[in-house]
This record gives C-alpha cells, sequence and structure tokens, in this order.
C-alpha cells in the first residue's frame, strides 16, 4: 500500500513538472534579465562569403564592465567559435584581403590610459600580435587592398613645448568646443602601417583634422581605399572642434605623394566617401539641398572629381548607410522606414530603389544599419523584432529570405513578453505612428497605467524592435506608447524638415494627438499617466509637461534640452543648432526670443508633475546646466522632484551598473506615482547579477 501511494506520488510529480517550468518560464521581463542581454555588433564577411567575424559582448555587473569578444559564424548553419575571448573595448573587426587574418581594435592600458590599438589575428589558430601603439589610441581603420599594409586614423600628441602640463603649463584657447573640454583637442590624421609590424609613416599632417564622432551618432566617416591601394577616400574637417564638424568635406589622397584633393568642391555636409568596386567612383552622403534638417540622400561622384550625381531623390528616406554590391551596379542603403528598418537596393543608372523582403525583422540600428555584404553578395544583419533581442541574420542573396543564425536570447524570448503593435493617427492633417507595449499581465477588459516614452534625436524613430526599458515596464503592469513626432526621420523629408524654429510645439501635437487616441480605446487609466524621455525625449517631457500640466501624474526627465540658448553655447555641436532653432540668438532679440520660446524651461513655472530628473555631470551633447535650471524651477515652486547624477563624461552612460541603475530609478519613481503600494521601493543593486 505504501509502494503504491509512493508511486503515485511520484507520478503526480512527473505531471507538474512541466506545468512548473511553463510557470517559471511565463514570468515577465525583470531588472534582473538585463544581465541576460547579449550585445551583436558589427558582423563581417570573410572574403569567401563563407564566415562572418562579428563582436559579442555580455555584462558584468561585479566589474561594472561589458567583456566583449570576437565570434566567428559559419554562415551554411551559425556554427559558432570564439576567436578572441573577453578582451577589453573589442571592436571594429576586418579580414585581411586574403582572408587568413582578421583585425580587430582592442584596448591596453589601464584607467585613463587604456587606449585602443589595432591587432591582427592569424588563422585558424595563429599569433595574435599588436601593430600599433599610437599615443592617443586607434580610432578607426581599413586593410590595403594588397593586405600588406593597414591605414588608421589617430590623434595628435598635445604640444606640451611651453612646459609640462603638471607644473601649470595647461593653458589651452576655447573654440567651438562643449564646455566640459579641460585640453585642446587635438588634430586626426592617418598613418600606415605594415601588417607584419613594424614603424608607422605618418600620411597626413596639419592644424585641420580627420573628424571624431562623439557619441550617440554615426561611427566616424571610415576610409576607403581605391581597389588599385594608390588612393584614401576620407573626410576632412577644418580643427578638431566639434563645434566645426558641419565643415566637412570628402578628400582624396595619393598615398605615394601625399597629395590631397577634394572630391567635389563643396566645403560643408559631406561624409562616408566609398569606392566603387572598380575604383572609377566614389559613393557618399548629402544632405537634400545640403541643409542639415532634410535626410541624407546617397550620391555618386567620378573619382576624377566632380558632385556627381544623386542616387535617391525618389526614395525619400533618411539613409544612413551605404554599401556598394560587388558587381557595382548597386548599392545596398538602409534607414528608417515607418515601424521598422529597411533594406534597399539602389541601381547606380538611377529609378526606384528595391526595398528587401525581411519579414518582421528589422536590423539594427543606431545612426548607422549594422549590415554587411559579402564579395558574393551574401548580406548579413544584427536584427530584432518586438518579441526578439538582437540576433545575427543571414541572406544567401539580396532575394532570399532573412534566417537567424545565432540563438543568444532564447531565455529572454521564453518570458511573458508585453505584446507590442504599431499605432498610426493624425495631428495637424499628418499622420503619425508610434509603438504600444501591452502589459504583460494584460487582461481584456481592465485598464492600466500608461508611461509615454519618448526618442530622442529628434533625428530617430521608435520602431517595432524589442526595448528591454518598455519590457521593464510592461512587467511591472504598464502600458508603454513610444509616440513618434514631426521631426522623426521614419516618414521622409517633409516629416523630418517640419520643426525648423518649431522644436516643440507641432511634435507636442502630434503626441497629444496619440494619446488622446489611446485614451479613447478604453485600456488607459486616464487618471494614472506619465511621461518620459532622454535627450530630445527629455525635452518633450519637459516641453509637455508646461504646455499641457494637468495630464500627467508623473514624469522622468532624462538628459533634458531645456534651454537652446545652453545647447548653442555649450553642447559639443553649439553653433551649428542654428541649422534647426534659427539664427544666432545674439544677432537679434527677435532670434533670441525664438529660442526662449521654443524653450521649455520658459514654461517651467507651470509644471505641478513630480518630476525625476536624470543626467550625466559631464554630458558634452547636453550640458547638465539645463537639469539645474528644471530643478531649481520645480523646487521653487514646491514640486516633488528628484535630481540624480553620474559622474559620467558622456550622453550615455557605457557601463552595465550605471545603465541598469537608470532604469531603476526611472521604473520606481513611476511606480511611486501611478501604482503607489503596488511594490515596495526596491533596494539598491548590488553587484551580484
Amino acid at each position: 500500500m505504501n509502494n503504491l501511494l509512493f508511486r503515485w506520488r511520484l507520478a503526480c510529480l512527473w505531471l507538474l513538472l512541466p506545468l512548473a517550468g511553463l510557470r517559471a518560464q511565463s514570468r515577465p521581463f525583470e531588472l534582473a534579465d538585463l544581465a541576460k542581454l547579449t550585445g551583436l555588433s558589427d558582423p563581417q564577411f570573410s572574403p569567401d562569403g563563407q564566415t562572418i567575424a562579428m563582436v559579442v559582448s555580455t555584462p558584468d555587473y561585479a566589474e561594472d564592465r561589458f567583456h566583449t569578444s570576437l565570434v566567428l559564424v559559419t554562415a551554411a548553419n551559425g556554427t559558432q567559435r570564439a576567436l578572441v575571448e573577453r578582451r577589453a573595448g573589442l571592436s571594429q573587426p576586418r579580414w585581411s584581403p586574403s582572408g587568413r587574418e582578421l583585425a580587430f581594435l582592442a584596448k591596453t592600458g589601464f584607467g585613463k590610459d587604456s587606449l585602443p590599438q589595432l591587432y591582427i589575428q592569424t588563422l585558424p589558430n595563429g599569433e595574435l600580435r599588436q601593430v600599433t601603439r599610437a599615443r592617443k589610441g586607434v580610432q578607426h581603420y581599413a586593410w590595403r587592398p594588397d593586405g600588406q599594409a593597414l591605414a588608421y586614423v589617430t590623434a595628435d600628441a598635445a604640444d606640451h613645448s611651453a612646459g609640462p602640463p603638471d607644473k601649470g603649463y595647461d593653458a589651452f584657447e576655447i573654440g567651438n568646443n562643449d564646455l566640459f573640454l579641460t585640453a585642446a583637442p587635438t588634430p586626426s590624421h592617418i598613418w600606415l602601417v605594415p601588417a607584419a609590424g613594424g614603424a608607422p609613416t605618418r600620411l597626413t599632417s596639419g592644424t585641420w583634422s580627420l573628424p571624431v564622432t562623439i557619441p550617440p551618432g554615426a561611427p566616424s566617416s571610415p576610409l576607403s581605399w581605391s581597389p588599385d591601394g594608390k588612393m584614401l577616400a576620407f573626410v576632412k574637417v577644418p580643427s578638431p572642434h566639434s563645434g566645426n564638424g558641419n565643415m566637412r568635406a570628402i578628400q582624396l589622397l595619393t598615398v605615394a605623394t601625399g597629395a590631397i584633393r577634394p572630391l567635389t568642391g563643396r566645403a560643408s555636409l559631406e561624409g562616408y566617401p566609398s569606392f566603387s568596386p572598380d575604383g572609377s567612383q566614389v559613393a557618399y552622403w548629402y544632405p537634400r539641398e545640403g541643409n542639415t534638417m532634410n535626410i541624407n540622400e546617397v550620391w555618386v561622384a567620378p573619382a576624377s572629381g566632380g558632385q556627381g550625381k544623386n542616387l535617391t531623390p525618389t526614395l525619400d528616406r533618411d539613409v544612413f548607410r551605404s554599401i556598394w554590391m560587388p558587381d557595382g551596379k548597386s548599392l545596398l542603403l538602409g534607414g528608417l522606414d515607418g515601424n521598422r528598418t529597411s533594406l534597399w537596393l539602389q541601381p547606380l543608372k538611377g529609378g526606384a530603389a528595391r526595398k528587401l523582403s525581411l519579414g518582421t525583422v528589422s536590423p539594427n540600428w543606431s545612426f548607422w544599419v549594422d549590415v554587411a555584404v559579402s564579395n558574393n553578395g551574401r548580406i548579413a544583419f544584427i536584427g530584432t523584432d518586438p518579441g526578439q533581442p538582437a540576433e545575427l541574420f543571414y541572406m544567401a542573396s539580396a532575394s532570399a529570405k532573412p534566417k537567424r543564425l545565432t540563438d543568444f536570447h532564447h531565455d529572454v524570448k521564453a518570458l511573458q513578453l508585453g505584446k507590442a503593435q504599431t499605432l498610426t493617427w493624425k495631428s495637424d492633417g499628418v499622420e503619425n505612428d508610434g509603438e504600444l507595449t501591452y502589459p504583460a499581465n494584460y487582461t481584456p477588459g481592465k485598464t492600466y497605467p500608461l508611461v509615454l516614452v519618448i526618442h530622442g534625436g529628434p533625428t530617430a524613430a521608435s520602431t517595432a524592435t524589442f526595448s528591454s526599458l518598455s519590457q521593464l515596464f510592461a512587467g511591472r503592469g504598464y502600458f508603454v506608447f513610444e509616440p513618434n513626432y514631426r521631426g522623426s526621420d521614419n516618414l521622409g523629408n517633409a516629416y523630418k524638415a517640419a520643426i525648423f524654429k518649431d522644436a516643440g510645439a507641432g511634435p507636442g501635437r502630434d503626441v497629444m494627438a496619440g494619446l488622446a487616441q489611446l485614451k479613447r480605446s478604453g485600456m488607459v487609466d486616464t487618471t494614472r499617466i506619465g511621461v518620459s524621455g532622454w535627450s530630445y525625449g527629455g525635452y518633450m517631457t519637459v516641453w509637455l509637461l508646461g504646455h499641457y500640466p494637468t495630464t500627467w501624474k508623473a514624469a522622468v526627465a532624462g538628459a533634458s534640452v531645456t534651454d537652446w540658448l545652453d545647447q548653442y553655447n555649450l553642447g559639443d555641436s553649439n553653433i551649428q543648432r542654428a541649422a534647426a532653432i534659427g539664427p544666432s540668438p545674439w544677432l537679434s532679440e527677435d532670434n533670441a526670443r525664438s529660442y526662449r520660446e521654443q524653450s521649455p524651461i520658459t514654461l517651467a513655472g507651470r509644471i505641478r508633475t513630480p518630476t525625476l530628473i536624470l543626467a550625466n555631470t559631464g554630458d558634452p551633447r547636453v550640458p547638465i546646466t539645463q537639469s539645474y535650471k528644471l530643478y531649481h524651477a520645480l523646487q521653487d515652486n514646491g514640486v516633488p522632484t528628484k535630481f540624480i547624477a553620474w559622474p559620467v563624461a558622456a550622453h550615455n552612460a557605457s557601463d552595465p551598473v550605471r545603465q541598469r541603475e537608470r532604469n531603476r530609478f526611472w521604473l520606481e519613481w513611476m511606480d511611486t506615482y501611478l501604482q503607489p503600494g503596488a511594490r515596495p521601493a526596491l533596494p539598491r543593486t548590488t553587484g551580484s547579477n
């Protein structure tokens, strides 16, 4: 009798095990799950198209760093092999022309002396050698077509001829740079180093510079070799000061003689040159009508010189990648397109671009589309959709369906994620779109609190991709609305350019019209709505708080632009802001008035919503001065306010602990005011995963 009872209980246990496993997997996405997210980037085909190299990064919260590895993936079946593991700052893998070597950048040294240098790994399991020891580190590089040398870009060392800085000889002249600069920026120039190692040779010099991107933004314009190895195409700016970055022009360098000539003769706004496979032409980016408010277009010019022709006048999308196809008859383009990122084949002879069929997957976009083309026309990209964090996808040709090669995020996909859908609505007669994520525990007929998470840029857009912040909110029982607004670059040139001298009012109406549609759905508890965003999303948050003050129950304003005067005078791109806000505020009172009217701080005295302010103390893109102004405006008016800052000299923290902490503060603030009593305040996160 006891034996029968035992067997009955054992059978019941086995029946329950699958259910218990199902329940364990059905929990929502939580802060601890951030540790499960693997970063994938920069896929690169071997010359034969059989293998894809990419960078894989994983967070280590105990050490507060991301471990980066170089992983090889077989295109045919997805087999993986780690070639270089857990190197600090590993980036930019590039195959040698023969395919027998793979170069990459990785950091050497410690602390402030930790700088990226160029390494080459012999395949399959040969020596790893360091080929540069540049005093300022290597920014980017390119193999010479014969594989015997590499061109690279590095900043010049500072001039200390007057005396050592630690003895007080550290004065420098200010130019068009951000207010946090502590030493004069030095020009960046091109050098050449033998692949086998040895002394590098300087190829360019002068007070002018190659441009350096301050994140967030597309990477610096890569160097491009002519197929015969005799010339390099690059971008030149008149000085290393970031505020002069709009005065960028494409140049061609004859390596043997050092002679430099301009490609087109324009003096500004050119970028991302690349030689055609036969070397006769150069493709490059240039904004429509030479106006940075407009979309990027792709031009092709003869290598002998001249502006050439605009390939994409009918595409009407903001192009953020252009790669020559191997036959030289078309280019693969990438950019935001409605609710996704699209890829197109643009014929060189002109005419309409053909959109590739990618299904629900969007290639990763971060002011740059993460895609590669092989020598035989195969395509690889890092892609995502709302239910799937980024993975590596492969297309055997431009007409093939994407095939997922990796499955780094199977544990995350198995969680109870909030359903996502794309919304559309009209404002001022113009159609807008945005993304809505449902609560992970959504039950039809119930109402739930709503949080707006507004994207930055404004040259950007919220699309149908996996968002860890949205899923964190969904896991806590929120709807998340990510509205696009005029100024976003996913709906064409007119939509992107519509915010000239109208930085907040028009976009504000767009967001509020989308919110009104959501309110009419009956799914949202209209008494529990929060608004939030980072950067331009923070700008929109503060604008909406001041102009629609009775709508919001809570707000999070991260790295917020609140005062265009500060942005014009103190940010890294400073005077370039005049292209969007209007001519210099110091030329006339009318100009100054326009800057003030477009600044959310002007109506900050009307704000009554409990607001969490987040910022980095050394942010060069949006100086923290603007957050201080908002803090005092709210404090003086008795508004519940908390101001949290991190000692970070960047617009976005690059380490996993601060990234997680930012999310934790964001979540807790909304919980406090939108779901009081729903859960106790979280303890401060520790080093454990």
